[in-house]
C-alpha cells in the first residue's frame, strides 16, 4: 500500500510540484472505500490505469474516464474507489496549468474534467505503460517522460513566483506587497492571478494555509488543535474553525472524524515528500 508524494526531476519542476502516487489494495469481499476531499492549492492530472473512482458532488454522481483533470476546488467532494486502486497524479505548479494550456483556470475550478480535452498527445499510451510498469520507479519515469515533452502556451509571468512564494508561505501576504513585487497593480495582480490560479489570492492563500493544517493533523495525530493552528500562521484556534467551516461545513474535529475513514487512513498513510 503507498501514499507518497515525489519530486520531480529537476527539468520538469518548472510546471510541476510534484507526482504522487496512491496504491491501495482491499479484499474482494470489502466494500468499496470513500474519501471526502477536501479543498487544496493545486490543479492535477490523475491518471488511473486500473479502474477509474467514482466522484461524488452536490448534485451528481460521475464515474469517470482513466485520466482526469482536476481544477481548483473550494468546496469537498467525496471519491470512491475500488478493491485495486492505482492513481498516479502530476501536481501542476500554481500557474502551470494555465501556461501548458491557455485555459482561464477559473473555468474548471471545482470540476473533474477528461484529461483528453487538456492533454491530447500521449494520454492514452501513458495509461497503458503505467499499467505494465513492474515498479513506482517505473512510474515515475513515465511521468517524467510525459512531463518533459508539454510546451507552455502562455509566457511566464511575475505572477508566477508569487504564487508559489504563497504557497511556501506560512500565512497570508500582503496584496500590496504581492502586487509591488510583480510590479503590478492591485487590481491587475488580482485579475491576473484569478486567470492564473482560478481563484483570487487571498481564498489561494487561504486554502494553502487550510491545506497545511490537515496534513499536519493527519501527519501528527496526537497534536492538540490550538497546536495546529499555532503552527500553521492561524492567530487562534476559532480562526483555524473559521476556514475548516468555510471549506468543508463542519468543525476540524468533525471533518477529521470523516477523514480518519478514509482508505489511506485506514492503512496509517499520510502524503508526504521523497526526493
Amino acid at each position: 500500500m503507498l501514499l507518497k508524494d515525489f519530486l520531480p526531476k529537476p527539468e520538469n519542476r518548472r510546471f510541476v510540484r510534484l507526482y504522487r502516487i496512491i496504491h491501495f489494495r482491499f479484499e474482494e469481499r470489502d466494500v468499496p472505500r470513500t474519501k471526502a476531499y477536501p479543498p487544496r492549492p493545486e490543479h492535477v492530472l490523475s491518471f488511473f490505469p486500473y479502474e477509474p473512482e467514482t466522484v461524488q458532488y452536490p448534485n451528481k454522481v460521475t464515474k469517470n474516464a482513466r485520466c482526469i483533470v482536476t481544477g481548483q476546488h473550494d468546496i469537498v467532494f467525496n471519491r470512491t474507489v475500488q478493491n485495486h486502486f492505482l492513481c498516479l497524479q502530476i501536481v501542476f505548479q500554481p500557474t502551470a496549468f494555465y501556461m501548458l494550456t491557455g485555459v482561464p483556470c477559473a473555468e474548471i475550478n471545482n470540476q473533474y474534467l477528461e484529461g483528453e480535452l487538456f492533454f491530447r498527445n500521449d494520454i492514452q499510451f501513458v495509461n497503458e505503460q503505467l499499467f505494465h510498469a513492474a515498479t513506482y520507479d517505473e512510474m515515475l519515469a513515465i511521468a517524467d517522460r510525459f512531463v518533459s515533452k508539454l510546451q507552455p502556451v502562455k509566457y511566464k509571468s511575475p505572477i508566477d513566483a508569487m504564487a508559489t512564494v504563497m504557497l511556501q508561505k506560512e500565512g497570508i501576504l500582503s496584496l500590496d506587497w504581492l502586487a509591488s513585487q510583480s510590479s503590478l497593480s492591485t487590481k491587475q495582480f488580482e485579475r491576473s492571478f484569478k486567470l492564473r490560479t482560478g481563484v483570487t489570492p487571498k481564498i489561494f492563500s487561504r486554502i494553502s494555509r487550510f491545506d497545511k493544517a490537515f496534513r499536519l493533523k493527519n501527519q501528527y495525530p496526537e497534536m492538540d488543535w490550538l497546536s495546529v493552528a499555532i503552527a500553521c500562521s492561524y492567530y487562534d484556534y476559532q480562526h483555524l474553525v473559521k476556514d475548516y467551516k468555510d471549506f468543508t461545513s463542519l468543525t476540524p474535529p468533525a471533518f477529521h472524524d470523516i477523514d480518519n475513514k478514509a482508505p489511506e487512513r485506514i492503512f496509517g498513510l499520510h502524503e508526504g515528500y521523497e526526493a
